[in-house]
């Protein structure tokens, strides 16, 4: 006997519904994290207009129409009219034949629910949803879909609002590179100029690729492989200036170079250790090692200098930027708001002690890559 085994379908009627719902917006979010744009709009809309089900669905700015989907696009023109009267009121709106005169054979569409898309309190468009008629389900429908995109639009502008404070801090950090190192730098290779030419050419060289790295505008993270490289060019010049009275160890396991980093977090913590380190003594060691611990990438930057007083480490970390010289508190913040606050610096140090700072970041995390 032979049994045949019936196929069960994929869910109840509700849970497909549920899910194509669910399918749908995931493919509208990816754009409309973009931000409001013509190009966003455009590839958002027919996702939008799948959710809704109506003939023709348009999104806007607060001028017009950025894209339309669905049948009428001839209605187009009329939309800045509908737009500028949603604005007005503030609030969604109806508009029937008399807002939308058509003298197309077989156009189907006769009324218009406008709903604004607001950020923060900011109406920055309109969702347009265009029908023969309308109906409550379809008003509904239509609220929901444009408070979901507004969500989105929000979540881009929080996302850009973050791009835009973090590339604020790096310019800060890139203030706060010492004048003082760039004179001296310079002065050390001119030194060399008469004695060594070559020795020179090469120190200015280093001298170039320190500041083009240092300067450069693109990326908010960097692999530890760059960063080290950066900080060897900071070291070469710094060791021409101070001769043998500087001493520097690396120690670099090789499986933790490609690990990503924001950038300029480990350069500020070498400086720091330098000018600890050797300023004001016959000479300083400054060690810098990185491995690996698990699932996380550690390194160290320590110098046997004069070390700080711990309370003012500590306002420095809180935020007191008055203190802060050569960006700790700006490290320590980039290092938290990327990675979470279980991943901030530590500082061991003491007067008369040396200090060491200890840096430990993910080596995989999510929306983090060089």
């Amino acid at each position: 006997m032979r049994w045949r085994r019936r196929r069960t379908p994929l869910g109840s009627a509700s849970d497909r519904a549920t899910f194509l719902t669910l399918h749908r917006a995931s493919l509208a979010a990816p754009a409309l994290r973009e931000g409001l744009t013509g190009p966003s709009a455009e590839r958002s809309v027919r996702h939008l207009r799948a959710l809704l089900g109506t003939p023709a669905l348009a999104v806007t700015d607060t001028a017009g129409c950025l894209a339309w989907d669905g049948t009428g696009s001839h209605h187009a023109s009329q939309l800045p009219a509908l737009v500028e009267a949603t604005l007005d009121r503030g609030r969604a709106r109806t508009f029937d034949r008399g807002d939308l005169p058509c003298d197309r054979e077989g156009c189907e569409l006769r009324t218009a629910l406008v709903h604004p898309l607001a950020v923060e309190g900011r109406i920055v468009g309109t969702l347009v949803a265009l029908s023969p008629y309308q109906t409550a389900g379809l008003a509904r429908a239509a609220e929901e879909v444009a408070s979901w995109v507004s969500g989105q639009l929000a979540l881009a502008e929080l996302e850009s609002s973050r791009t835009r404070l973090a590339e604020a801090e790096v310019r800060a950090l890139r203030a706060q590179i010492s004048p003082h190192f760039i004179y001296n730098s310079l002065g050390a290779i001119a030194s060399f100029v008469r004695t060594d030419p070559e020795r020179a050419r090469e120190l200015l060289l280093e001298f170039a690729d320190f500041t083009r790295y240092s300067f450069r505008r693109h990326g908010e993270f960097t692999t530890l492989a760059e960063e080290l490289r950066s900080i060897e060019r900071y070291l070469v010049l710094e060791q021409a200036r101070f001769g043998e009275r500087l001493r520097v160890t690396l120690s670099i396991a090789p499986e933790v170079l490609p690990v990503t980093v924001p950038f300029l977090c480990i350069q500020p913590l070498v400086e720091n250790a330098v000018r600890h380190g050797i300023e004001g003594q016959e000479e300083g060691h400054v060690t810098i090692t990185a491995h690996d611990q698990g699932p996380d990438c550690v390194i160290e930057v320590e110098d046997d200098g004069v070390g700080e007083d711990p309370e003012k480490v500590r306002r420095v970390l809180a935020g007191d930027t008055a203190l802060d010289s050569v960006g700790l508190g700006n490290v320590d913040a980039r290092l938290r708001a990327t990675y979470g606050d279980d991943y901030g610096l530590v500082v061991e140090t003491a007067e008369g002690a040396g200090t060491r700072v200890v840096v430990r970041v993910p080596k995989f995390a999510a929306g983090v890559s060089a």
